[in-house]
Order: structure tokens, then sequence, then C-alpha cells
């Protein structure tokens, strides 16, 4: 019997189209699949308490499909180096393979670990299995990377065909003797008392075969209103795949395959699969912003940007986080967040203005909660998007573009269902007050059963003057 492969999972929790694996099934050798736990090599960026809800269940679910292929799968804590070189040793493993990460420390961390093994003589080969386009090479005439998004995402699709998925390996063969593991539950990934996730099982099925029941729903039936609905978070008009993308249980190779076919067949999906395929492309581009700018999770991307006044409000950020600002959509989208680890992206949008211009918090400060209570929480999406909403990202939007929270309630939530169902003090108003109670008359208010700081704050800041400070700001730093 030949050495075997190890094959080292991290985003790419998935068997179908997973270019890594199906090295290691194409080899010959009897297959390790591995996954190492080493928050160390994140630094500040270590998974959140989200991200380990959905960890904890995903591994789970590819620990069972890998078993039913005949190669257990390998759980490991500490620094990901030594405990493959461990690995190794047990094992007499002749070969490591991996899909390629782009976060600034793990593209370091995989150039020395691919570096060490290949000196020692081992086949170490890494293999794209997370992006439709890497970072390097989608680049300008000059020969430099975009930094705005339509040209990026023109030229990228130009850049040649997009690669068919991989199908799953049909078996995989087991080494001679068993490799030891961990146990996952002695991880510590979920929640204790209060469980705080107890509601996201609710939404999510975390693993592959949920990725692939949410594309099929999707494109079986949100996606012919795409274009339109997917702005309104009282609807279910988005596609809920950016967790599985993350964790990669789904390819974006796959993504793009289903839906260029569903487009193929029916004319109607030609224009809503490309708006969405653009979002699959905002992605791409997000990815290529942190690899040229390795410093966007924590800089500002615009350098004029470094020494903007902001304020250090830990009382309004608290109130933010909790969805207590008394703006109801603004505190609609944060209740969500906290309840199922996750928030429409429109209102991502408007809460994340909400809290940078209207209360001049640091995005910084955004981006880490975000972090730590998304399931989706993506380094480079989340960083490119902060950036984005706060102006000083790559193509982003103008600074003293700041969204109005009740016109956006308004225009995206138009009878108040998605406050109601996240606002439940405020249930009762009408649609032509809900997002604005301030304002309802007292009979209104007190038919509804809402007194304003009693059931429901008052607004932490005045919209217009917390308007008027941002764009007071703005200009200062012009000056």
């Amino acid at each position: 019997m030949s050495a075997p492969a190890i094959v080292w999972l991290r985003q790419d929790l998935r068997l179908q189209d997973n270019p890594a694996l199906a090295e290691a099934a194409a080899s010959g050798r009897p297959v390790i699949p591995v996954y190492i736990l080493d928050d160390a090599a994140a630094g500040a960026w270590a998974m959140g308490g989200a991200s380990r809800w959905w960890l904890h269940h995903s591994l789970s679910a590819l620990s069972a499909a890998l078993a039913d292929l005949g190669a257990p799968l390998v759980l490991r804590r500490g620094d990901a180096g030594e405990t493959l070189d461990r690995l190794i040793a047990e094992t007499g493993a002749g070969a490591v393979y991996w899909n390629r990460r782009y976060e600034p420390l793990a593209v370091a961390q995989d150039t020395a670990i691919k570096a060490q093994l290949a000196g020692r003589g081992l086949d170490a080969r890494s293999f794209n299995a997370a992006l439709l386009f890497e970072p390097w090479t989608v680049r300008t005439q000059a020969g430099e990377p975009f930094k705005v998004f339509t040209p990026f995402w023109r030229a990228a699709q130009a850049s040649g065909p997009i690669a068919a998925p991989l199908p799953a390996p049909r078996a995989l063969a087991a080494p001679a003797a068993p490799v030891a593991g961990e146990a996952l539950e002695d991880w510590g990934l979920l929640p204790g008392r209060p469980d705080w996730a107890r509601s996201f099982g609710e939404m999510w099925q975390p693993g592959e075969a949920g990725a692939l029941r949410k594309l099929t729903a999707f494109l079986d039936g949100a996606i012919i209103a795409y274009a339109s609905d997917r702005d309104r978070p009282d609807t279910d008009g988005t596609s809920m795949l950016s967790p599985h993308l993350h964790f990669g249980e789904i390819g974006p190779r796959q993504v793009w395959q289903a839906v260029r076919f569903a487009a193929g067949r029916t004319g109607a999906l030609e224009a809503p699969a490309a708006k969405f395929l653009a979002e699959i492309g905002w992605r791409e581009f997000s990815y290529h912003l942190l690899h040229q700018a390795p410093h966007l999770p924590e800089t500002a991307f615009r350098p004029e940007f470094a020494n903007f006044p902001w304020a250090d409000d830990r009382t309004a950020l608290a109130r933010w986080q909790a969805g207590q600002t008394g703006v109801p959509i603004v505190d609609a989208g944060m209740r969500q967040l906290w309840t199922y680890g996750w928030m429409h992206n429109r209102v991502r949008m408007v809460a994340a203005s909400f809290l940078v211009k209207h209360l001049l918090i640091p995005w910084q400060d955004g981006e880490a909660w975000f972090w730590d209570t998304l399931v989706d929480a993506d380094l480079a999406s989340n960083a490119a998007s902060w950036q984005w909403v706060a102006g000083c990202g790559a193509d982003a939007a103008p600074y003293f573009r700041v969204f109005n929270p009740v016109l956006q309630g308004e225009k995206f939530d138009p009878n108040g269902d998605y406050v109601r169902a996240h606002v439940p003090e405020l249930a009762g108003l009408p649609a032509g007050w809900i997002h604005k109670p301030w304002e309802a008359p007292e009979v209104v208010l007190a038919g509804a059963g809402v007194a304003l700081g009693r059931t429901y704050p008052h607004p932490i800041i005045n919209l217009q003057a917390g308007r008027a400070r941002a764009l007071a700001a703005f200009s200062a730093l012009r000056a």
C-alpha cells in the first residue's frame, strides 16, 4: 500500500467540487481527511461565536459523509504546521493536499507549510476551491489590480470560461490503521447557558446537503424576482447561500453552473440570474481587494480617512448591538442578527450606515460585532462591505450618502412586516407609523400598546441632526 495522502480541510467542507479531495482520491493513496482547529493562526480574526456554532454542525455533517465514503474525518487541535508534522510521522503520509485560503495570515501560514513539506520530499500541493477567479488573475490593461467593481467584474467574466465543478469521489481508501482524532463535542464550539443560538436551527441546516437544498429552493422560486425582491427584508427573496459559501459547503463553480443552467432553460431567468451572479462577483471582488490590501480588515482603504473624527460612544454602540436604538428598521435588523446569526443584506447596509454616520462610531466596531454574530462572517466580504458603507473603501458609497432609515424601511418593508417579526413591541402599529413611531399621535401609540421610553425606546439620536453631524465631520476631513 502506498503512503497515505492527507487532505487538510479548512473552508472547503464538502465532497463535491473539492479539488484537494479529488486529487487525493485519484492518486490511489489511502486518504486521511483532517480538520485542524488552529485559532492562534487567525490572530485577532479567530472565528466568532456564531461561526463556531456553524462549524460544529458542518463538521458533524462532513464527518458522516466522509465515513460513508470509507475515510473518517480526523479532528485535531493546535498549530497547523506542528499538527500536520505529527500526523505525517504517525501515518507515514507521503502527500498533503489542501485548498487555498486568501486571508493574509492564512496565506503566510500556507506558504511556510508548503515550503517545509516540499523540502522534506513530500508531495505538497494546494488548489483553488473557493473562488471563480483567484486574486492575482484579474488585472487592468495596465497590469494593476482593479479598485472599482463594475470593470473588475466585466474583465473577470471576459477572462475565460468557468471550470466545471468536480464530482464527489465515489469512495476513498482508508489507511491500514485507524488514525486517532479528537471528539467534536470536546471542542466546545457550541454555546453553553444561556444558549443564544437556540433559534439558529430554525433557519439553517449547516453542511453540504443544506447548501444544496438552499440552492435548489432558490432556483425553484426566489430567483425569478431576485432583481426586485433581494432588497425586501419582508420577503424570502435571497439565496441564503452566504454561510454555505463561506464554509465551503458549496463552491462558487457549483453555484455558477447551476444558475447558468437554469437561466439557459428559461429565458425569463436571464436578467435575474445576471443580477444574482453579480453578487457572487462582489464576493470575488472582496477577496481581490483583500489580496491587494491585506490591512483591509483594520485600516481604511482610502488613506484620507485615517484622521476621520470618529466618536467613542460605548453606550450608543451597546444600544445598537442590542437593537435598542429606537429606530425600528435598525433594531429589527440587529435583533434578527442576534436571533438567527444573519441579517438581510439591505438591512445590513442601513444598520451599518446608521452606526458609522448617524452615530459616528468607527466602522471597525461594527465589523467586529458582525464578525462575532454572523454565521456568514467572512473576512474579505465583511471588511469590504463595512468600508463600502463607511465611504472609505474601494468603489465605496460616498460618505455623504447617508441612508435614511425611515425612508429605507418605508420603501423596502412597506407594510412593516419585517419590523413586526423582530420588534414585536411595535407589532400593533399601523404601517404608516411603524417606521417612525416617535411621530405617531398619542392615540395611535396607545391603541397599539406602545409607550415610548417604556415599551420601546425613543430614538437614540435625532436623524436629521445625526445626518448633519456626519456631513460636518466629512467636510472637516476634506478641509
